[in-house]
């Protein structure tokens, strides 16, 4: 019925400390669980002036210790920055201590600069993305295999012999065929109605057993509030998401996607009823009858918690109530 996203920026416009907002997506968590929420993301970036999260998978794993049976996605994470394995071993002890419930969207990363940060050539970096995948792949299993020139092994194994479930996120051609290659999943950006097809075939070509393929549709809300005042929460909310908004579009430049917007005001951005939405909970009640699922970005653009909490009630309350 809803997922929760946490990006863990903290701008200067927002009162709340990094501490305060890291404490609070955990209590979220822990609140999602007891009240229906079918899965958390977090998300990664590097270098943000804001504090954007860089360890998804250290968060992830906190939150796996507040919850017990919720579900838990990094998406995305963004393979060529990192070494594999030791992403492999991380991703294989999150998979034990979770039980299981982490799941992955990788990414090539699109953001130049956190490659500059990180010394990984932004050049070059889906061919990294495919040795990266493929080293993981071999990790998993825990036994020998050849890396760089060497022989390496990574223990413990997760779980499952095939590791946690991976998909493959992006927006083009390249991205749903190596998606097909390495058996995974595919989480598109909307904008794109090809794509479903192009992995299709992809999977055909390469013999393998197509997962699924979510590619949003135009007008998905991916940063949902729930209140009884809409026009007062725009007020006091808009500011944030109008720095989410702004910031991910300098990021993006030409590129597109579902969740993109160009908005210099939060009047634009309210008007556009795109991506960012504030809904009454009889707007928020019809969206999930229509679309199955809500998905809510609590503390987006460093929200005040408090804030946040209020929108939270709100959906419990006379949304999930009703429900």
């Amino acid at each position: 019925m809803f997922l929760m996203r946490f990006d863990m920026r903290a701008p200067a416009i927002g009162k709340a400390t990094p501490a305060e907002l890291y404490a609070a997506a955990l209590d979220m968590a822990a609140w999602g669980e007891e009240n229906g929420c079918v899965q958390i993301v977090v998300s990664e970036h590097h270098g943000s002036e804001d504090g954007y999260l860089p360890s998804p998978l250290v968060l992830a794993g906190a939150i796996a210790g507040r919850t017990q049976q919720l579900a838990i996605q990094v998406g995305a994470l963004i393979v060529p920055l990192h070494d594999p394995l030791r992403l492999a071993e991380d991703m294989a002890v999150l998979d034990l201590v979770s039980g299981g419930r982490v799941s992955y969207v990788t990414a090539v990363g699109y953001v130049e600069h956190e490659f500059a940060q990180l010394g990984r050539p932004f050049k070059g970096r889906g061919k990294r993305m495919d040795e990266c995948l493929e080293a993981i792949k071999n990790a998993f299993t825990g036994e020998p295999f050849e890396y760089q020139g060497r022989t390496v092994r990574v223990r413990p194994t997760p779980s499952a012999p095939d590791g946690p479930a991976m998909f493959m996120g992006g927006n083009s051609r390249a991205a749903a065929r190596r998606a097909a290659r390495f058996g995974m999943g595919m989480l598109a950006q909307g904008l794109n109605p090809e794509l479903e097809s192009v992995y299709r075939e992809a999977c055909e070509e390469f013999g393998v057993e197509p997962g699924p393929c979510i590619n949003p549709p135009p007008g998905t809300v991916t940063s949902a509030f729930v209140a009884e005042d809409p026009d007062e929460a725009w007020a006091k909310i808009g500011p944030h998401l109008l720095h989410d908004a702004k910031a991910y579009a300098a990021w993006m430049g030409d590129s597109t996607s579902v969740t993109k917007s160009v908005a210099q005001t939060v009047e634009e951005l309210r008007a556009q009823q795109g991506a960012y939405r504030i809904f009454s909970p009889e707007e928020a009640i019809a969206y999930i009858q229509a679309n199955g699922l809500l998905l809510l970005q609590p503390l987006c653009g460093g929200l005040d918690p408090d804030l946040a909490w209020q929108c939270l009630e709100t959906m419990k309350t006379q949304v999930l109530a009703k429900l």
